[in-house]
Parts: structure tokens; sequence; C-alpha cells
């Protein structure tokens, strides 16, 4: 059987961060993505995360010197 699409506006931690480390190169986990969720990352009301809002909130942070505290990002 062939799982079903996941909805970028419906996704669960563990897609969040299989989804981000495809797109990316640096290294994402669901850990990381559940500290964001603990942090304030917006969350839909079943918990599952809406990855246009949390983009903007991974954004925000960056822009405000908050998040995970990474130095010299690029």
């Amino acid at each position: 059987m062939a799982a079903e699409t996941p909805r970028i506006t419906a996704l669960t931690p563990t897609q969040t961060a299989k989804i981000l480390a495809a797109a990316g190169n640096r290294r994402i986990t669901e850990a990381m993505v559940r500290a964001d969720i603990d942090a304030g990352a917006p969350t839909n009301a079943d918990g599952r995360v809406n990855l246009v809002h949390y983009a903007a909130w991974l954004a925000r942070e960056a822009a405000s010197g908050e998040g995970r505290g990474e130095a010299g990002g690029d």
C-alpha cells in the first residue's frame, strides 16, 4: 500500500524534520522540531505543524537572534 502524501499544513514533527532535512543542508531532527514547539513554534489544534507557519516562526526567531543557538549561520 502506498502511504498517504503528507499535507504541508498538517505535518507531524517527524514529517516536518524529514522534509526540512531533505530540503536543506542542515541536520534537522524530530527532537529539534519538538524543542521549537516547546519554545513556542505554532501548531494546529491537533499538535501537527503547518510548514508555512513554522517556517515563518523560524524566520522571526532567526531575525530576533533567538533560536537554536547556532552562531555564524548562513
